[in-house]
């Protein structure tokens, strides 16, 4: 698991080469996760396009890609998934409470794990999910997964990644935090705070701004426990919800183990 930098796109990095299933590695250079990418300067369109994705998977609701649209490397046989939520401007449902002025970074931790536990369930996600792992068990070429900043819902989707490959816990909360190392928090800040008043009508507190670009273990256990509580474990929400049959396991190990 290794960052890759980029100007223009924070957290962007190869969520593989870790330990698999039957003592396999996940294979390096076929899975990737990153923030969005209209910032991405053509240098960076370069280096992607070296890459030869066959799959972007965009998880930002569709208000999120109008506001900033994703700039790709072009890639005629590449497959792109996007959300097909509502379309009138809405802040994401887990971020309404910032409009409160007495907003704190524990009303953050709150708020978070609320939308941990919906990732799971939201009808639209989970279309995406089923249309991610049927093509992760037929396509050849590396895969892109990506949201807003790269660490909520492309958290969670690698971490189902991760564990459909067999990784171990351990390794799962590892690739889920390595986001706490690169998501370039000391830069974004006052561009942060600024978009935060046009949108809000207020300036934020840097301790704020700091808990929503961080990356919560407790977070994705929230997520976890959710499905748990609804399916027993996440093989069983795997293949009920998300269509990861044992069957479509298999094929996803074949293609991504070493």
């Amino acid at each position: 698991m290794s960052a890759i930098e980029l100007d223009g796109v924070i957290n962007f990095r190869d969520f593989g080469g870790g330990t698999g299933a039957d003592g396999r590695r996940i294979r390096t250079g076929r899975l990737f996760r990153s923030g969005h990418h209209a910032a991405a300067t053509e240098s960076d369109l370069e280096r992607l396009a070296a890459l030869c994705f066959r799959l972007f998977v965009d998880l930002r609701r569709p208000p999120e890609r109008a506001r900033d649209p994703a700039r790709r490397p072009a890639a005629p046989e590449a497959r792109l998934l996007e959300h097909q939520g509502p379309t009138e401007v809405l802040v994401a449902p887990h971020l309404t409470f910032l409009a409160e002025p007495g907003a704190t970074p524990a009303r953050v931790g709150e708020q978070m794990t609320i939308g941990y536990r919906g990732y799971p369930f939201d009808p639209h996600y989970v279309a995406m999910y089923r249309d991610y792992f049927a093509l992760l068990a037929e396509l050849d070429g590396p895969v892109l997964v990506n949201c807003h900043a790269g660490k909520d819902r492309t958290g969670f989707l690698c971490a189902l990644t991760l564990h459909v490959l067999g990784a171990p816990r351990a390794e799962i909360l590892a690739d889920y935090l390595a986001t706490n190392r690169h998501n370039r928090a000391d830069t974004r800040l006052a561009d942060m705070a600024e978009q935060f008043e046009l949108t809000h009508g207020h300036a934020p507190s840097e301790a704020l701004l700091r808990a929503m670009l961080s990356a919560d273990a407790a977070w994705l256990d929230a997520a976890f426990e959710a499905i748990a509580e609804k399916h027993g474990d996440a093989d069983a929400y795997l293949e009920e919800v998300a269509g990861v049959t044992p069957a479509r396991r298999d094929a996803i190990r074949e293609r991504l183990l070493v």
